[in-house]
């Protein structure tokens, strides 16, 4: 079945409403039609299946019929802090980290990002659409945020309000996610954070400041990854051992 995002606001009544780029969608690419059933989310977390009213080229109304008992959200929250790539590669870590359940990314200026991205970030709003498309397809309960770029000051003052901070390290041997999860109460981890460098990765005093913060430094194993695939890794590997990845037993 459908699913579609819209706001609040836009629900109520019994009733809800569709505007903007997806009725275009509805009515052109997927050809719904009045009488069908979708499932539509307020944008914060709760869905309702509601029944096509009326399609027209400017909105589409709708029915509610009865709020859903879903949720497809990880119950480990898991924020991304990335290493700022060149050309189009934060496009496929939002698409894909969104995928994977990351709730929220927030591009990291570091010593080794190019010199030119750090002032020119200017992709938000289509990372933020990026993130919509993305939660749509794989269902999510809840839209993820990419929020502007910190430094690492920024970062180390936020970090310690996480259960567990992890920094990919391609530097660092014999200790990866298996170690790592030998040394923690698994139980009582709820909230993560994922820190990960640029091309070029993290410079040696960056990664001693963050270990300093309370960050473990890992390895992800002998081969060297791109910093675009460095975090869906880790991230998978997180949702495997504390979150839903695999399936619930």
């Amino acid at each position: 079945m459908h699913k579609f995002f819209t706001p609040s606001n836009y629900i109520f009544d019994n009733k809800g409403k569709i505007v903007g780029e997806d009725v275009k969608h509805i009515y052109k690419v997927l050809r719904l039609a009045e009488g069908e059933e979708v499932v539509l989310n307020d944008c914060a977390g709760v869905e309702y299946l509601a029944k096509i009213n009326e399609v027209t080229k400017s909105e589409v109304t709708l029915d509610i019929i009865e709020k859903l008992d879903i949720n497809n959200e990880s119950d480990v929250e898991i924020v991304l802090f990335q290493g700022m790539p060149k050309a189009q590669k934060m496009d496929l870590i939002v698409q894909k980290g969104t995928e994977l359940g990351v709730s929220k990314f927030i591009p990291l200026i570091t010593e080794r990002v190019d010199v030119k991205l750090k002032g020119d970030f200017k992709k938000l709003d289509r990372l933020n659409r990026i993130a919509l498309e993305a939660c749509k397809q794989s269902k999510r309960s809840v839209i993820p945020e990419v929020l502007s770029p910190i430094g690492i000051d920024e970062l180390i003052n936020e970090i310690n309000t996480f259960d567990l901070i992890l920094v990919p390290y391609e530097n660092k041997e014999d200790y990866g996610i298996k170690g790592l999860m030998k040394d923690i109460d698994k139980e009582n981890i709820k909230r993560v954070c994922i820190i990960v460098g640029p091309e070029g990765g993290f410079e040696e005093s960056e990664i001693e400041r963050l270990k300093d913060a309370g960050a473990y430094i890992i390895t992800l194993g002998k081969r060297i990854l791109r910093t675009e695939t460095a975090g869906f890794v880790a991230t998978s590997l997180i949702q495997y051992e504390l979150g839903d990845l695999g399936g619930i037993i």
